[in-house]
Parts: C-alpha cells; structure tokens; sequence
C-alpha cells in the first residue's frame, strides 16, 4: 500500500509511529512548516530538508488563486512545481475562504465568495476542492469543511451538519487513497457531543487519517486542550491523527501528550518576519537593544546554521535595519527548534519518559529564569 501507518510506540496516549506515504515515510509526531503559496516563507526547500522538515503543508486557495493549479498540474505537481521531493499536505482551502473572503453566500452545495486579490467572484463546492487539490498532487489531502466560531453551539451545529454532508461529496468524488490519502475533519468546536458525532459519522467513510479542525481560533487554551480531552480517544487508534494550524510549544506538547500525530502552523515564520524568536526560555523580541553587543549564539542549544554562525548582536542589526536576511535566519531557526522540540518528544515517548520531558520543557519555557 502506497499509505500506512505504524504505531511503534505509546507513552499513555501519546504514540511515536510512521506514517508512509508515496514521497517517504514521515516519523510522528511531527510539524509541518507552512508553505502557503508553494513556498515556505524565505526557507528553501535545501534548508527545509537541513533543518529535519519531513512534511510540508501547501494551501489550496491561494494556489486556486494564482498562479492556478491546472498550471501547477501542467508543471509536475507541487513537489516538482516547487522542488521539495518529500511528502506533502494541502489543505482544503475552506479556512481561507471562510476568513479571508468577502462571502457572498453559503449554502449546502458549497460556498461564493469573491477572491482576496481582484475581487473576482469564486465558487467552491467539495467536489471543486478535490480537484484542485488532486490537480496540486500533495500526497495528503483534505475534506472541504466549515470551520465555525467553536463556542456558538447553533452556528457549530449548523456547520458539523454541513461538513458531513461535504466530507460524503468529498469521499465520493474521491474514493481511491492509493495516490493521494484523503483525510476526514472532525468538527464540533468545544462541544463534547458535536465533537463525538462528528467524530463517529466521519468514521463511516472510512478515511486514512483524521483531522481536528476548528481549534486554535478564539477559544482559550483550557478549552482547547479539554476539547482534545474529549475528542482523541474518539479517533481510530490505527490511524494518523492532525491537529490543524496549531503550532506553539506548550500546545504542542500537550496535543502530543493527548495523541496527535501531525501538525501545522504559520507561526514560526510569521513571528520570524516580526523579529522574535523562540528559545527554551520563551519568546524574545531581537528588536530588543539589550541584544546590540551581545556576542552570544541566538540560542546555545540549537544546532541550526543560524545558530552556529552568527551571534545575537548581528541578528538584532539584520532585524533592526529590516534586511531580508534576518527573516531567513530567524525562519530557519524557529523551524528547526519546533522540529527539535517534536522529535525529542518522539524520543521520549520511545522511551518511556514523555511526562518528564514536557514537564521539564514547559516549567522552562513558560516560566523562565
């Protein structure tokens, strides 16, 4: 089979596995960096593989968008199209659409909305997202789903019914996993019911992976993590289970201490672009002035070329005087520490000593010295 899943370990209910796919096999947990538009911002692909990324997420409306997927398929597909020959996620463009767009209308069929860019009228419908998403050829794809505001039950409600219906068009228009694996997403914002009805209708379709969607956008972290409380022991044990557009170290570790497989995040080059990065000691801002003669590596630890190289003084100028460099640098250097972060905790979990080691990360990272 072209897709399987291993579980070569548990630590309670984190696990440590591999997922295969067409393009190589991903060990889990593991954070995808976010390549938006085919590209990861200011990271090469070279980098990207340097630095540990074994997975990396595209997005499905702004390549409808441009430069168009037809014109992607036309080029090879995402890996070639892009040079970046590992395995490859893209989602079903549905958060876009629902946070970027003017919407027009949204109905059960799908949804209109005019693009963010010309302001030209779009229509997407589950079977539209299958194929751009198939015409893109990531090796992971998505069910095109409502992603609702998670603590208003009637809208949640309304948009789990929704997503069912989507996630059957979804499967119908793609029913063979061998080439590119279809993954399900369960809705049901912070709502243990909606969340296990979700849950168990998606089930009936019978994906290869399962998603958590409609988490990371607005609710509080305690609610977030009951919510994972509740919904992870829903999920098939045998298969990958993704946590979408979450990506902060202390929500990484307690997603992966509840079971999740997979994640994605914009954040770590997002905060690179604004000048911060993060350390095992938190966040800290390279605009700062106390870093202008500080001759020290940005973080000691880190075995990243950022790291190696260059010291914390030339970093500040880099950011200071806004050259692109410094968003290079720090980009790789996010990565490589949310990468580092993910893989020790698969060490763990092979281990035994998972508890040990968040325990000890997190009293560091949130509560610095």
């Amino acid at each position: 089979m072209a897709f399987s899943f291993e579980i070569l370990a548990t630590d309670g209910p984190a696990r440590a596995g591999v997922f295969h796919t067409p393009h190589g096999s991903i060990p889990t947990p593991v954070f995808a960096p976010v390549g938006t538009a085919a590209t990861v911002k200011a990271v090469p692909p070279r980098d990207l593989h340097d630095i540990g990324a074994t997975l990396v997420l595209a997005n499905t409306y702004h390549l409808h968008l441009r430069p168009g997927d037809e014109l992607v398929r036309d080029m090879g597909g995402l890996h070639r199209f892009m040079a970046w020959p590992g395995p490859m996620l893209t989602d079903s463009g549905g958060f876009q659409v629902f946070s970027l767009t003017e919407i027009n209308r949204i109905d059960d069929d799908g949804v209109t909305f005019r693009s963010h860019i010309d302001g030209s009228q779009l229509r997407f419908t589950p079977e539209v997202s299958m194929q751009i998403q198939q015409n893109l050829g990531a090796d992971i794809i998505m069910c095109f789903d409502e992603c609702p505001t998670p603590t208003d039950r009637a809208v949640v409600e309304r948009a789990v019914q929704r997503t069912h219906q989507w996630a059957a068009r979804c499967r119908q228009a793609h029913p063979d996993d061998s080439q590119q694996a279809l993954f399900g997403i369960v809705q049901g914002g912070i709502f243990p019911d909606l969340r296990e009805q979700s849950a168990s209708f998606l089930q009936t379709l019978d994906f290869p992976g399962y998603a958590i969607g409609g988490l990371a956008v607005g609710e509080t972290k305690s609610q977030m993590y009951a919510t994972l409380d509740y919904t992870m022991p829903t999920l098939p044990a045998d298969k990958p289970r993704y946590l979408m557009g979450v990506g902060e170290p202390d929500d990484l570790a307690q997603a992966i201490r509840r079971g999740v497989d997979i994640f994605d995040c914009v954040m770590p080059t997002r905060l690179a672009r604004h000048g911060s990065a993060l350390t095992p000691d938190g966040r800290i801002n390279m605009r700062n002035r106390a870093y202008a003669r500080e001759d020290a590596p940005l973080d000691p630890e880190c075995d990243c070329y950022c790291c190696r190289t260059f010291s914390r003084a030339y970093l500040r100028h880099l950011v200071h005087s806004k050259e692109l460099l410094g968003h290079h640098l720090l980009s790789l250097h996010n990565i490589r520490f949310l990468n580092r972060h993910v893989q020790r905790m698969r060490e763990a979990i092979l281990e035994g000593r998972l508890t040990t080691y968040i325990d000890t990360f997190l009293g560091r990272y949130l509560h610095p010295a």
